[in-house]
């Protein structure tokens, strides 16, 4: 079984997309979900979903590791026709994962408590983005 997800991002951030996966998963029974974010500016990630001050440091940390283009640290960058954020997100995107795959018991992902799946966006300005996710039960 097979679905997208699509979100349109305001600019760098996490958004969490759990209660849409959950809510596709609920007739679903025993198996193995995976989800792919088909671009190569953002990223997925299993994170804490409690406190948003994870998110926030999360964000920062990423920006201090990659800063833009336009920062002197990066002065050795080529790939910087799209924009100081394009070549960043590439590198983040290449850093963070890209694909999930979460156990689904009696159509309810195996999450812990605390942990909610998030759409990373790296870049700037707004952007679509699809999130492709399959579903593979067991027999």
């Amino acid at each position: 079984m097979k679905t997208q997800f699509e979100f349109q991002t305001d600019g760098p951030g996490l958004y969490e997309f759990t209660d849409q996966v959950a809510a596709w998963l609920r007739p679903r029974g025993d198996g193995l979900l995976t989800l792919l974010v088909q671009h190569t500016s953002a990223s997925l990630l299993i994170q804490e979903n409690a406190d948003p001050d994870v998110q926030t440091d999360l964000q920062a940390f990423f920006n201090r590791l990659v800063p833009p283009a336009d920062d002197a640290k990066m002065s050795y960058l080529i790939h910087t026709v799209e924009g100081p954020d394009d070549m960043p997100a590439h590198i983040k995107a290449a850093i963070m994962p890209v694909s999930l795959s979460i156990p689904v018991s009696a159509g309810r992902l195996q999450l812990g408590t605390w942990q909610g799946i998030y759409l990373v966006e790296h870049r700037c300005r707004p952007h679509r983005r699809r999130v492709v996710a399959h579903f593979n039960a067991d027999r």
